[in-house]
């Protein structure tokens, strides 16, 4: 028993260290947005921005980051974020307390929008109502190589209507033998998996083009 806990221990070490040593993920959201996940601060901040600057979403859900990490995004935000090219950056609870700290007295007209799941230890500008379990999920698939259009867009299913479905609904049901039991009814597909909070960032960055506000 003590060994099988041991080895058990040392999976989830390694696991653990793979997961944090994880590199950032920079992802092109189309439009002129721009997408980029960090793990750990200060060494997954986004590098220098180009001569243009554009609105990015900046997702630190689960990031972790000490007090000096938390100085630098500050630092970052401050220099990055105008009104003309937005930080829209995704957090929840789960955020280093460091790192929340850094946009916890954010100025609202300085180009910065938080996003994510409310909770007692967290307050975002734009609150997305999603269970945290289902965000993890959706969280997770994208590194697992989940499509990011489909976590954002998921495929919508149309019904098909061919002629036989068309002859089959204009002639009256038959009732089945006495002796048959009717077929079960197929199960029906789960939903797709949607990243709620990155989607809403999205739509607020479309919702600005609009409006002609970028």
């Amino acid at each position: 028993m003590k060994k099988s806990f041991s080895f058990s221990f040392f999976i989830l070490v390694l696991l653990s260290d793979v997961w944090l040593s994880a590199s950032p993920l920079t992802l092109d959201l189309g439009q002129g947005l721009a997408y980029h996940r960090a793990h750990a601060l200060p060494a997954d901040l986004p590098s220098a921005s180009p001569a243009k600057p554009r609105p990015l979403v900046l997702d630190l859900r689960y990031a972790a980051g000490d007090a000096d990490a938390g100085t630098a995004l500050a630092a970052w935000l401050k220099f990055h974020a105008a009104p003309r090219s937005p930080i829209f950056l995704l957090a929840n609870a789960a955020t280093s307390p460091a790192l929340r700290a850094a946009f916890a007295a954010r100025d609202e007209s300085a180009g910065l929008v938080v996003l994510g799941v409310a909770s007692a230890e967290f307050t975002p500008d734009v609150d997305v109502p999603v269970d945290p379990a289902e965000e993890r999920r959706a969280y997770d698939a994208l590194e697992t190589g989940t499509a990011l259009a489909a976590l954002i867009a998921p495929p919508l299913e149309k019904p098909r209507y061919d002629e036989a479905k068309l002859v089959a609904g204009r002639l009256p049901a038959r009732a089945p033998p006495p002796d048959l039991e009717p077929a079960a009814p197929a199960p029906s597909a789960p939903p797709p998996l949607i990243d709620a909070v990155l989607q809403r960032a999205v739509h607020l960055h479309r919702a600005l083009l609009a409006l002609k506000r970028l």
